[in-house]
């Protein structure tokens, strides 16, 4: 059973949220809140598994409330949900911590199978944005890193885990690094583990930030 707090100032959107989480045996709605403040306080008082974050919000903001949220060390993780796809509010919100983000306009399946993958330590971004959310967000990186300055982190690093974080940083599902490098699914999966507990990430989108943020990864020229 994974656990759900859900954060939108639209009560139709929270009902709406709410009638299909309580439609499957998988999830149960622990809490609802109508902006980023009460998020904070009834996420530190439920601890939920999953965090639906609203990013617009009066008042404190979603991603103040991740920041928040993500800062206590807690079992909760962020799941954006947001009608901007390529907001410039997301990238802010996934630098925050947010596990990932949806569009309010996914299919329900999307949207439970975003919920069990983020409760599970996954990331996740909507599929059809995936590799134009990486683009555009390595354009928004503050400039300096250009891999000169060697990070003890990347030092820990074996070649195969480098070349590993890489294919993150490029968007690559574990399929896709599978195929690139004639592995195992399960083999990726157990590099892509030691990957992000080697470099201190949360998740794979924690994981694409640190690629880019030390030049591993460029934007594709246009």
């Amino acid at each position: 059973m994974t656990t759900v707090l859900i954060v939108d100032d639209q009560p139709l959107q929270r009902y709406g949220f709410r009638m299909l989480l309580d439609s499957v045996s998988e999830t149960e709605v622990v809490g609802e809140a109508a902006h980023g403040a009460e998020a904070v306080r009834k996420a530190a008082e439920l601890r939920p598994d999953v965090v639906l974050m609203d990013v617009r919000m009066p008042g404190m903001d979603g991603i103040e409330a991740t920041r928040r949220i993500v800062a206590t060390g807690d079992r909760s993780r962020v799941l954006i949900l947001t009608t901007f796809d390529l907001d410039e509010y997301v990238y802010a919100a996934l630098r925050a911590g947010a596990s990932g983000f949806l569009l309010k306009d996914a299919r329900p399946e999307e949207l439970l199978a975003g919920i069990r993958a983020v409760a599970v330590g996954d990331a996740v971004i909507a599929p059809a944005l995936t590799r134009r959310l990486l683009h555009e967000f390595a354009r928004l990186v503050p400039p300096g890193g250009d891999g000169s300055a060697e990070d003890l982190r990347l030092g820990s690093l074996t070649d195969r885990e480098r070349e590993i974080l890489v294919a993150i940083g490029k968007g690559w599902s574990n399929s896709e690094i599978a195929g690139r490098f004639v592995l195992s699914e399960s083999t990726v999966k157990t590099h892509v583990g030691h990957v992000l507990s080697k470099i201190g990430a949360r998740d794979r989108v924690q994981a694409v930030i640190f690629a880019y943020d030390h030049g591993l990864v460029r934007p594709r020229a246009e």
